[in-house]
């Protein structure tokens, strides 16, 4: 009997609409909602009655686990936080966490693996379709002992293709959207073929549509024997996010996962290795230093990397995404953040350019100049950026020294640029972010906060950066 060990890789529709607030839980509907969830991906038994209120049942454990998954308050109950989450897209197969493997540690017993492209997709070129598969398979040779020849007729190991809706393995695609393509763990028959869905739109290149290679890549990570992953940065997480192809690099989580299967490529010379694989930062790291920091109508948004917390007065902690799942024309790395009460939009700079949010939606025309928000031509980069509810000024951090720009008027205030310790005592040297909560100027520098009163100036306080990440 052929092992259908199944993974379907489902695209998260871009998230610049999902917003903290959500109806009030415990509505019949969510109750249905999330008791489907939990039978697709928890494996929760059949359940009778109004099961989210008969206290500690299966129900109740099951939804821990999910909680506990992905990194939520481990309540046992249906909450907002818990509902928000299920509610969005995501793949077909149930969860595991950090790098994980197939139940068994399924794997191909020899590191000389086939595979045959049966047929194209017409989004692309037969010879783009042809370096795309090449190029997503030596994502994992490069790290392992695995070496994959490609043959032109007969049974290979790895059998890709594409189809749309029934397409012969039981497992139909839906149409437009949603699921994009699965593939099987190694065994016999169908196992690691890997199927993509002929109703998507694929790219070569480009950001358009959905990115063959990286699809193919995650696809293809199963078809080795790894299941998902928990970590946001992972190939292996389950849910669509572009990245520029030319610079992908294997993520470390990936390559515990699938080293723990074969092992290391045993050709890498030691005295010339790769760069180290790139890791996903922890908000809970003592040595964190934070890109940018904004509020977002009553959030708290915390930018490292290709990375962002959500942290908002309904959630139990700081909840990590990749900038490109809700922005994916805004950068990664930012420079600075910051949220203008006069125009209630969020502005985010990277060099000389600066994108604007309302609420969760770009806004049309951006990106500009930064000089358009009245700094000198001269200024190339922008450290940090302060809103001051009070005075409505808000003061932008350039290097040692800040300017003063008057939101309603418009206009630069007369006077600076000043040294930081002028306006902010105690305080000497680069602001790499800033932003004010409940009466407090916060001001980061390197892994530490410091916190001022917003209208004494006074330092009352050195934090940790990760303060306000609830670790």
């Amino acid at each position: 009997m052929k092992t259908l060990n199944l993974c379907i890789l489902v695209c998260l529709a871009i998230a610049a609409h999902c917003g903290p607030i959500l109806p009030p839980t415990g509505t019949q509907h969510d109750e249905e909602v999330a008791e489907t969830y939990l039978k697709r991906f928890y494996n929760l038994t059949e359940q009778r009655g109004p099961t989210f209120r008969r206290g500690v049942s299966q129900l109740s454990k099951t939804l821990s686990e999910m909680q506990k998954f992905f990194g939520l308050k481990v309540t046992g109950t249906l909450d907002s936080d818990t509902l928000q989450v299920m509610k969005k897209p995501r793949c077909g197969v149930p969860d595991v966490s950090q790098y994980s493997t197939f139940p068994g540690n399924l794997k191909w017993p020899t590191n000389k693996l086939t595979y045959r492209i049966e047929n194209y997709t017409p989004d692309m070129l037969m010879s783009e379709v042809d370096t795309v598969i090449e190029k997503a398979l030596q994502v994992w040779a490069r790290v392992t002992p695995l070496r994959f020849t490609r043959i032109y007729s007969g049974t290979a190991d790895i059998r890709i293709s594409f189809g749309s809706r029934e397409h012969g393995d039981y497992y139909p695609f839906d149409g437009p959207d949603g699921t994009l393509a699965h593939a099987f763990a190694p065994s016999t028959g169908i196992g690691g073929d890997a199927h993509f869905d002929d109703d998507e739109t694929f790219s070569f290149q480009s950001s358009n549509g959905y990115n063959l290679f990286l699809v193919a890549a995650h696809e293809f990570g199963h078809s080795m024997g790894l299941s998902h992953s928990s970590d946001p940065g992972a190939l292996m997480y389950p849910v669509y996010s572009y990245r520029d192809p030319n610079s992908f690099s294997l993520p470390q989580d990936d390559v515990k996962g699938i080293q723990s299967l074969y092992g290391p490529n045993p050709d890498v010379n030691p005295e010339d290795p790769d760069p180290e694989p790139p890791t996903t930062p922890d908000a809970c790291d003592p040595n964190l230093v934070l890109d940018a920091v904004t509020t977002l109508r009553g959030e708290k948004l915390f930018f490292k990397g290709r990375f962002f917390w959500r942290s908002y007065p309904q959630s139990y902690k700081a909840v990590q995404s990749l900038i490109k799942n809700f922005w994916p024309e805004v950068p990664d790395n930012l420079d600075a953040a910051y949220e203008s009460r006069e125009t209630d939009k969020v502005y985010l700079f990277k060099g000389r350019k600066v994108w604007a949010l309302s609420g969760y939606d770009l806004v049309r025309g951006y990106p500009k100049s930064i000089s358009s928000m009245g700094l000198p031509r001269t200024v190339k980069k922008i450290n940090a950026v302060l809103y001051e509810e009070h005075s409505g000024k808000t003061l932008f951090f350039v290097d040692k020294h800040y300017y003063s720009y008057d939101e309603g008027r418009q206009t630069m205030d007369k006077g600076f640029p000043k040294l930081v310790g002028e306006g902010f005592p105690g305080m000497r040297g680069k602001v790499t972010a800033a932003f004010q909560v409940r009466g407090f100027t916060y001001l980061f520098k390197g892994p530490y906060m410091f916190e001022y009163s917003y209208r004494s100036k006074r330092l009352y306080r050195v934090l940790g950066n990760n303060y306000f990440l609830r670790c």
